[in-house]
């Protein structure tokens, strides 16, 4: 790792959502006060929209991270679920056992509850992140649930936050009701130049390089080229820019380091980008934001990954999860990226303790895939050891905590492709703790 040859004490452009490295632009400080409004008025009801990450998480662990003891929170991150699943897990948060209950009890419960903390002067805050996956019927739930009120005021305070297409979900007539009630709207947009210089100068800074110049003045507009501002790329490319220097034994990052990286992501300009998102929702019928996630960081040969294959496209390769010897879900990679992660919001989901919000990602094109970490917590690891880059090799098994990725390569001509799951590839969860 470079830490030595930049003399910095931590990573300073993980992926994680860590309060620590948090950089408050103008747009960012505005959304946390807007969540922190929640707390001061009795009806806080506060909408956050952003893009793939541009810091919505972060956000939400920095607020969480402030709180005074006499707020209770729960906070729900998986949101593929029905309504009564929805309920059951906001119970579970707040310390209850609500899996074998049904409805009217769950109501009644959650409904006490609420008034229990009232009268003892605590606050209670619910917050969804990932929220443009509910349902018409959860969020009906959550309309009902912010209407929960003693004589005086209401006793649960709301924070949802999600991707764009929560604003189109909201915006539906038959929920007038629920954004009638919503006191706050905002929409977090991707760093100025200046901010993202800012940004990555103040978590250098917090990693520990004080005044020290790490990257050269003139890599910025080159960063803000290919990332667009948006916070999650930048540190994917100076993370990644950081090692194409270490490899060279410089300690200062150069323009020649950032098109190594740029090189090796297979990336094109940020405005290309959103161009070719664009024409996909045009081609495909798709909102915009549902195209975005798989044409945000790569973009192979000229041409935007396949936002839905054709029928009849053969695979280049496959991916089969493994838990215990035993097969629990398949991915056909087609050219364009795969992220995995622990999170409702990647495109294989491995809901795991072992495994990271953004574990890491797989990008394939015609000639190969390539294997990237996303700075996980806990690693990658091929044959023991651990790797950061790697291109895959039909065969190779990819560990990642208790769990095993399988690459076969489908371009090997002559080779015959079997598999023994049935199953869709849904979220794997973790039967128990290791």
């Amino acid at each position: 790792m470079y830490l030595d040859l930049f003399k910095l004490k931590e990573l300073p452009f993980r992926l994680s959502p860590d309060p620590h490295f948090l950089y408050l632009s103008k747009a960012h400080a505005r959304a946390k006060a807007y969540m922190e409004s929640t707390i001061w008025f009795t009806d806080g009801f506060v909408v956050i929209t952003g893009e793939i990450g541009s810091g919505k998480t972060t956000l939400i662990e920095t607020f969480l991270h402030e709180l005074d003891q006499n707020v209770v929170v729960a906070q729900v991150n998986q949101t593929q679920v029905s309504a009564v699943e929805f309920l059951q897990v906001v119970l579970a948060q707040f310390g209850f056992s609500p899996f074998k209950m049904k409805k009217a009890e769950l109501l009644s419960t959650l409904n006490n509850f609420l008034i229990e903390q009232y009268a003892a002067g605590r606050k209670v805050l619910l917050i969804v992140d990932e929220a443009q996956n509910l349902g018409m019927r959860v969020l009906e739930e959550i309309r009902l649930l912010s209407g929960i009120e003693t004589t005086k005021e209401k006793v649960l305070r709301i924070i949802l936050a999600g991707q764009p297409e929560l604003n189109e979900k909201l915006n539906a007539p038959e929920l007038t009701q629920l954004t009638q009630r919503v006191r706050l709207r905002f929409h977090l947009s991707a760093l100025s130049a200046d901010d993202m210089r800012a940004y990555i100068l103040h978590r250098l800074a917090v990693a520990g390089a004080q005044d020290r110049e790490i990257f050269s003045s003139d890599t910025f507009a080159l960063i803000y080229r290919y990332t667009g501002g948006v916070p999650r790329l930048v540190n994917t490319l100076c993370d990644t820019s950081m090692l194409a220097a270490s490899n060279a034994d410089a300690a200062v990052v150069t323009v020649d380091h950032v098109n190594e990286a740029v090189d090796e992501l297979q990336w094109l300009p940020s405005d290309t980008r959103a161009a070719l998102t664009a024409a996909a929702a045009r081609e495909t019928g798709l909102p915009h934001s549902a195209t975005q996630v798989h044409t945000q960081t790569a973009v192979f040969g000229g041409s935007a990954p396949a936002v839905t294959p054709p029928s009849n496209a053969a695979p280049l390769a496959r991916l089969i999860l493994a838990r215990n010897g035993q097969t629990v879900a398949e991915r056909a990679l087609h050219p364009g990226r795969l992220i995995i992660g622990r999170t409702s919001g990647n495109d294989l989901q491995i809901d795991s303790r072992f495994v990271s919000r953004h574990h890491c990602q797989i990008l394939t094109n015609a000639e190969h895939s390539v294997l990237e970490d996303l700075n996980s917590t806990n690693g990658v690891f091929i044959k023991a050891s651990r790797v950061r880059h790697h291109n895959l090799n039909d065969g190779d098994v990819v560990s990642l905590g208790e769990h095993e990725l399988i690459y076969i390569d489908e371009r090997l001509n002559g080779r015959a492709r079997t598999t023994d799951t049935g199953q869709q590839p849904t979220p794997v969860t973790e039967d128990a703790p290791a």
